[in-house]
């Protein structure tokens, strides 16, 4: 799995994987992402502060997206729970989906183990990794832990009044790395 850096020629290809992921959502029963987010404001948003990222597979296909947000992130600012460590020194994945098109691959392991070795290699300066997800995506919330990430906390009507998100983070160098 590659990640490449996405430009404004990209925006409509990561609309589309982002609609598709909202679809995937609606099919599962799963209130998360249906309305107005993510909408175009934010993936343009993305773009120009260079937090976009396309996910390519081995033979070169784009196979999804994910956003590596700088913080601080507001969305936490009412998080019920304790992070692992106080810092500013973080960043937030957000808006991961791969293409219904690319289910049944890994695809979503490969993308969380190549943006985790990207972050770890290119960005020393961040602490810890946040990541948030839908009460009921059960799915993503195997795909967070099973990639070394401990829940912290909860959110609760952040995107809207009746959400609740399940909160969680990782360090990016453990005790031994210092």
């Amino acid at each position: 799995m590659k990640l490449k850096k996405a430009t404004m020629e990209d925006y409509d290809q990561i609309m589309t994987i982002l609609r598709d992921g909202s679809n995937q959502l609606a099919e599962q029963g799963i209130d998360q992402w249906q309305g107005d987010y993510p909408n175009p404001d934010v993936v343009k948003n993305d773009i120009k502060n260079g937090w976009a990222y396309l996910a390519e597979s081995a033979d070169g296909m784009t196979v999804g997206t994910i956003a590596i947000v700088d913080g601080p992130d507001h969305s936490y600012d009412t998080m019920k729970g304790n992070w692992l460590i106080d810092t500013d020194k973080y960043v937030v994945l957000h808006r991961v989906a791969i293409h219904s098109s690319h289910a049944g691959h890994g695809y979503a392991s490969k993308l969380f183990v190549a943006v985790l070795d990207y972050i770890k290699e290119h960005r020393t300066d961040i602490e810890t990794i946040r990541i948030d997800t839908h009460i009921d995506n059960k799915i993503m919330q195997h795909l967070i832990t099973k990639h070394g990430f401990k829940k912290v906390g909860e959110v609760y009507g952040y995107y809207r009044p009746d959400e609740v998100l399940y909160v969680y983070a990782q360090l990016t160098h453990s005790e031994e790395d210092k």
